[in-house]
C-alpha cells in the first residue's frame, strides 16, 4: 500500500496535468507516507531467532531442561496439584498472603513482619546493626569482628570481608579476613509468656542475649546468620532457604515436607469432630519455608512461641472487651494497592475486614476452619480433643467461629452458615459476638491450629505473584536485539560462554531464564524432601560445594563442617540486592566479578582456573547484571511490586560502643529502639526508587 502512494506521488508531481486540487493531495500523502513510515519503523520488533546462540557455558541437560542451548521465556511454576482440597477462593488467598507478608502484627514485638527483612527489592538495603557473628561456627563464635559490637554503622570500607591486596590475585596478600556475616536484624532476644489474643505484643521474658548482642549490659536486636536473600522470583526455587531447609511438598505445619511424618493439621467432619490428618502439597517450598521465620528468635519470635500460639492472637477474643487484630491494624494500606487497596481504610490504618478470621473463612474451605470443639495441648504435648466446647449463645446465634451471623445467610441445621452464604463484603460487616468460653493458654480453636496451613498457603500465593519477567534481557530473549545495550550485550556473551571460550562461566550455575540451577525446572526429578539424605542439596538441585566464599568449618550450610553446601541464587534485580553471598561479604557486583575472576578460593582452597577477564570484560559482564537484569518495576515499586506502610528498626541511637536503654520492665534492658517508616505504595509505584545498600 505504501509503495502504491508513493508511486501515485511521483507521477503526480513529474505529471505536467497535475490539477490545483491533486498536488495538495499528494503533499498530504507525501506527509502521511512519512508519517506512517517513521511510525512503522519506530514500532518495529526486529525479531532475534537465536538470541543465545552463542551459549558454551551450559549446564547438563536435565528432564526439566532437555535443550539448555535454547532456555525457554520464564514462565510460573504450576500451583499444587491438589490446592483446591484446601482453598475456595484464590482472590481471599492473595489478599490474605499479602496482608500477612507485610503485618507488623505477626512477630512477638508487634513490629517485625515478613517483610521487615524483604521490604527492598525483596531483600534488605539497611547498613546498622547488620552483622552477626560466627555462631554457625563448629566452633561457636560470638564476637564481633567487624566494627568490634553490635550496632555497628557499617562502610563500604568494610567489604569485602576477605580483603586483598590485588583483588585479582587470589595468592596476594590478604588484607583483613573476617568469619562475620552481614545480614538483616530481627527481634531482642526474649523467652515467651503468652500470646495474648487481640494483643499485637507478646507478652515475654527479656533475657541476656546468649549470642553476644549486647552492648553495657543492654540487648540489641538480634542478626540473622545468614544473608536475607530476595523472596522476588522465590516461586522459581525448588527449595528454599540457603540450606534447602524448606521443602517442595509441604505439610501443612513446618519446614521439613514429607520428612515429618509426625506433621499433622486437622480436619472438621463435623461441627463436633476433629481428626488429625497429614497433608501433602506438592510445588510448595515457599509454603514450607513461611511456617520458619515467625517462630525464629533471630527474626521474628520470642523463644518458645508456637503457630498455634499466633492463630489465637490473631482470631479469637478472651473475654468481652478484648478486640480482635484488625489486618495490618498498625499500618497504612495505600487506596491503590493492587490487591488491598479495595479495603483501604486511607487515611486510616489497617484494612476495612476487622479480622483475618474474615479471610480465612472467605479463601478456605470449612473443613480446616469450622468446628465447635477445642484441641488442648498436653503437658506431655499430646493433644486432647474436647468435642462441642464451643457453644451457642442464648439467642441462638452459633458462636464457633466467634462471629454471629446477622446478614442473611441461612442456617439450616444449627451449624454454620453453608459456603455458599459467605461472601467478604458479608463477613466483613457482620456484627461480633463473643466466645462464652474463655480458653486457657493451652487450648486452641481449629482455626488456631492450623494457622500454619493457612499463612503457609496464603502467602505463597502472594509471593507467587513477585515475578520479575520484564527486564531488558527478557525482553532481548523474546526477540527484540534493541533491548540491550551493545555492553550488556557483551556482558550476556561473557555470562554464557565458557572460561575456555573466553567467557566467564556464569550460566551453568545461574541457569538462564531463572539465572540459578535450583530452579523448579532446571531440577526436576531429583529428590529432596528426605532429610536424611546427605546428596538431597547436591549439585543437581542447584547447591554448591565448599564454593570458596568462607571455610566450610565457619557453616555447614546443607552439608557438613568438611563440605558445606550452599544454594545458587537468582541473579534477576541483583543490583538491588547488595550484600552478597550467603555471608553478605560483598557489597557490589565488581568485588563478585573479582572473586570469581581470581578462581575462587576464600575459603583457603586450591580455587579453580582463574577467568582472566581484562578491565572492559569485568565492566561489561557487571553491566549485564547491573541494568540488563533490572526490572523497572521493582525497582520503581510498582505492581505487583506494591506493598502497604511499613516500620522498620533501623539499629538503635548510639553506635557499637554505646546504646541507650528503652526503660522496658520485663527482664534484661532492651535499646532504644526507634523506626524508619517505608512509606505505602500503590500500583502505580514511585518516582524515586529507595536507595540501594550503602549508598
Amino acid at each position: 500500500m505504501l509503495f502504491v502512494m508513493a508511486f501515485w506521488i511521483y507521477l503526480a508531481f513529474k505529471s505536467k496535468k497535475v490539477s490545483k486540487y491533486s498536488r495538495p493531495m499528494a503533499i498530504f500523502l507525501l506527509v502521511s507516507l512519512a508519517i506512517a513510515s517513521g511510525g512503522i519503523v519506530s514500532a518495529q520488533v526486529t525479531l532475534n531467532p537465536a538470541p543465545l546462540n552463542a551459549i558454551t557455558s551450559l549446564p547438563p541437560a536435565t528432564v526439566g531442561d532437555p535443550t539448555p542451548a535454547t532456555p525457554p521465556l520464564l514462565t510460573a511454576v504450576a500451583e499444587p496439584s491438589n490446592l483446591g482440597d484446601f482453598v475456595r477462593d484464590n482472590t481471599a488467598l492473595l489478599q490474605l498472603g499479602k496482608s500477612l507478608f507485610w503485618d507488623m502484627q505477626l512477630g512477638s514485638d508487634g513490629i517485625q513482619s515478613c517483610a521487615s527483612c524483604h521490604f527492598h527489592a525483596g531483600a534488605d538495603n539497611r547498613s546498622k546493626n547488620q552483622i552477626s557473628p560466627g555462631v554457625l561456627a563448629s566452633l561457636k563464635d560470638i564476637t564481633f569482628q567487624v566494627g568490634g559490637n553490635p550496632n555497628y554503622q557499617l562502610t563500604a570500607a568494610d567489604f569485602p570481608f576477605h580483603k586483598l591486596v590485588n583483588p585479582d590475585d587470589r595468592t596476594s596478600t590478604v588484607v583483613s579476613d573476617v568469619n562475620d556475616v552481614a545480614s538483616s536484624q530481627g527481634v531482642f532476644h526474649s523467652v515467651l509468656v503468652e500470646t495474648v489474643p487481640g494483643q499485637a505484643e507478646d507478652n515475654v521474658t527479656s533475657t541476656p542475649d546468649p549470642d553476644g548482642f549486647q552492648i553495657n549490659g543492654i540487648n540489641v536486636r538480634r542478626v540473622e546468620p545468614r544473608n536475607a536473600p530476595t523472596v522476588i522470583d522465590a516461586i522459581f526455587n525448588k527449595i528454599q532457604f540457603w540450606d534447602g531447609r524448606a521443602k517442595e511438598t509441604f505439610n501443612g505445619v513446618n519446614e521439613k515436607g514429607a520428612a515429618d511424618l509426625n506433621a499433622k493439621v486437622f480436619k472438621a467432619s463435623g461441627l463436633n469432630q476433629l481428626t488429625p490428618v497429614s497433608i501433602s502439597l506438592n510445588n510448595s517450598s515457599i509454603a514450607s519455608l513461611v511456617t520458619g521465620p515467625p517462630l525464629s528468635p533471630f527474626e521474628m519470635s520470642a523463644d518458645g512461641r508456637t503457630f498455634p500460639e499466633i492463630g489465637a492472637k490473631f482470631l479469637r477474643r478472651k473475654g468481652q472487651k478484648l478486640k480482635r487484630l484488625r489486618p495490618l491494624g498498625k499500618q497504612l494500606v495505600h487506596p491503590q494497592d493492587s490487591v488491598l487497596g479495595v479495603f483501604s481504610r486511607f487515611p486510616y490504618k489497617g484494612l476495612s475486614i476487622g479480622a483475618y478470621d474474615r479471610l480465612i473463612m472467605k479463601a478456605f474451605k470449612p473443613q480446616w476452619w469450622r468446628s465447635r470443639s477445642i484441641i488442648q495441648v498436653e503437658s506431655d504435648k499430646t493433644t486432647t480433643i474436647l468435642p462441642g466446647a464451643l457453644v451457642t449463645t442464648t439467642d441462638g446465634s452459633l458462636t464457633t467461629d466467634g462471629a454471629t451471623i446477622t446478614d442473611g445467610a441461612t442456617i439450616t441445621d444449627g451449624s454454620l452458615a453453608t459456603d455458599a452464604a459467605f461472601s467478604i463484603n458479608s463477613l466483613a460487616t457482620t456484627s461480633d459476638s463473643e466466645e462464652k468460653l474463655v480458653l486457657s493458654e493451652n487450648q486452641f480453636t481449629l482455626r488456631d491450629w492450623n494457622f500454619s496451613l493457612f499463612a503457609g498457603l496464603a502467602m505463597q500465593k502472594y509471593m507467587s505473584t513477585l515475578v520479575s519477567n520484564q527486564t531488558p534481557f527478557d525482553k532481548f530473549q523474546a526477540g527484540d536485539v534493541n533491548a540491550l545495550t551493545p555492553q550488556e550485550k557483551n556482558g550476556l556473551a561473557l555470562f554464557v560462554k565458557s572460561g575456555a571460550n573466553g567467557g566467564a562461566n556464569c550460566n551453568i550455575c545461574h541457569t538462564i531464564p531463572e539465572f540459578t540451577m535450583a530452579s523448579v525446572r532446571r531440577t526436576t526429578g531429583v529428590a529432596s524432601t528426605d532429610s536424611g539424605n546427605p546428596l538431597i542439596n547436591n549439585f543437581a538441585n542447584g547447591f554448591i560445594p565448599n564454593y570458596g566464599v568462607r571455610p566450610a568449618s565457619e557453616d555447614p550450610g546443607a552439608g557438613s563442617f568438611t563440605l558445606s553446601r550452599f544454594k545458587a541464587p537468582t541473579l534477576r534485580n541483583i543490583a538491588l540486592t547488595a550484600p552478597y553471598m550467603h555471608n553478605g561479604g560483598m557489597a557490589t557486583l565488581e568485588q563478585v566479578v573479582d572473586f570469581y575472576n581470581r578462581g575462587r578460593g576464600d575459603d583457603g582452597g586450591a580455587g579453580v582456573a582463574p577467568l582472566n577477564l581484562n578491565l572492559q570484560q569485568k565492566a561489561d559482564l557487571v553491566t549485564f547484571m547491573r541494568t540488563g537484569l533490572t526490572d523497572q518495576r521493582v525497582l520503581l515499586e510498582k505492581a505487583p511490586f506494591d506493598h502497604p506502610q511499613l516500620f522498620i528498626p533501623n539499629g538503635h541511637p548510639g553506635n557499637q560502643f554505646s546504646v541507650t536503654s528503652s526503660g522496658n520492665t520485663n527482664g534484661t534492658p532492651t535499646a532504644t529502639d526507634p523506626l524508619v517508616e517505608i512509606p505505602a505504595v500503590g500500583s502505580n509505584g514511585v518516582t524515586t526508587p529507595q536507595p540501594n545498600f550503602l549508598d
